[in-house]
C-alpha cells in the first residue's frame, strides 16, 4: 500500500492533522483512502467519510474540507473514502468499498490508535446514500460495528417520488438533476427495489445505528431526508435531525455549521470521543 503525507488545509489549527494516503482492494478495483489523523497523543474514535457527486463524480480533493474539518473538530480519525464510481461500477460497488473500507478502518484500530467499539459513517448526496447502504451492510453481516451515521442532504429515493420539487424554491437539485444519476448506478429498474438501494422503501430499519440527518431548507432533497428521518424515529432508532435556512444542497459539505453539528453529534454517540 502507498502512503504519502502532506499538511491539512484546515483552517483550524487547535487539532494539527496528519494526512496519509493509502490504497486497500476494493470491490472491484483498488481504492483510495485519505486518513486526517488529530497529531493528539491520544486514542481516538474513527469516522468514514463519503464524498457527493450523484455516484458519477466527486473525489478525495473535494471532500477535503468537510473530511479535515470532522476530524479536527471531533477530534477523530477520519477516513475519506474514492469509491468506484458509475457508470463503469454500478450498485452495489459503492456500498461495498464502503465496507471494505470499514473492515480495513476496524482492522488497522491498533496501528492507527483508534478507540474500540465501533466507527462512524458520515456521507454528502450520493455519499449519504452509499452510508446509508453500509450500515444495511454492516447491521446484516455483522462483521463491523457501525455505532454512527451522519447524512448530509442524502439521496435515498431512486423512485423519483419524494424529491420536493413542487415545494422547495429556488433548490439547486431536483429530480430531472437526479434521474441521470440513479440511472447510471442503478440502470435496471429491479435494482431500485433493492433495500440496499432503496433505503427510504426498506421495511427493515430496526436495529441501524442512531442517525444525524442535516438538511438544507433550499434543497428538493430534504423532503425524502425528513422522511427518511421520520422512518428511523418510527423503527426505535435515535434520530436527531436539523436543517439550515437559507442553505442549498450543494453548500452543505462546506458550511461550517452544518460540520460542527456532525462533529458534536459524533463527539456524543462515538465510543472513545471526547465530550
Amino acid at each position: 500500500m502507498g502512503r504519502a503525507s502532506r499538511p491539512s488545509k484546515a483552517q483550524k489549527t487547535a487539532c494539527p492533522l496528519a494526512v496519509d494516503d493509502r490504497t486497500i482492494a476494493g470491490h472491484a478495483q483498488d481504492i483510495r483512502l485519505r486518513l486526517y489523523r488529530p497529531l493528539i497523543g491520544l486514542t481516538v474514535p474513527a469516522l468514514l467519510y463519503l464524498h457527493g457527486g450523484g455516484f458519477t463524480s466527486g473525489s478525495l480533493e473535494e471532500a477535503e474540507t468537510a473530511a479535515a474539518a470532522i476530524a479536527e473538530a471531533v477530534p477523530a480519525l477520519v477516513v475519506s473514502v474514492g469509491y468506484s464510481l458509475a457508470p463503469a461500477h454500478r450498485f452495489p460497488t459503492a456500498a461495498h468499498d464502503a465496507h471494505r473500507a470499514a473492515l480495513w478502518t476496524a482492522a488497522s484500530a491498533r496501528e492507527l490508535n483508534i478507540a474500540k467499539g465501533g466507527l462512524g459513517v458520515a456521507g454528502h448526496d450520493a455519499g449519504g446514500h452509499v452510508a446509508a447502504s453500509l450500515t444495511f451492510l454492516a447491521r446484516d453481516q455483522g462483521d463491523v460495528t457501525i455505532a454512527a451515521q451522519a447524512l448530509l442532504g442524502p439521496m435515498l429515493d431512486p423512485s423519483l417520488t419524494r424529491v420536493g420539487d413542487a415545494k422547495v424554491m429556488g433548490s439547486d437539485v431536483s429530480a430531472a438533476t437526479c434521474a441521470p444519476c440513479y440511472r447510471a448506478y442503478l440502470p435496471e429498474a429491479s435494482q431500485r427495489l433493492h433495500p440496499y438501494a432503496a433505503p427510504l422503501d426498506s421495511r427493515r430499519l430496526a436495529g441501524l445505528p442512531p442517525a444525524l440527518i442535516i438538511t438544507a431548507q433550499n434543497d428538493a432533497l430534504r423532503i425524502e431526508a425528513e422522511h427518511y428521518a421520520a422512518s428511523l424515529i418510527e423503527a426505535g432508532v435515535p434520530t436527531e435531525v436539523t436543517r439550515f435556512p437559507a442553505l442549498s444542497h450543494a453548500a452543505l459539505p462546506g458550511h461550517c455549521p452544518a460540520l460542527l453539528a456532525v462533529a458534536d453529534f459524533f463527539r456524543r454517540r462515538l465510543p472513545g470521543a471526547t465530550a
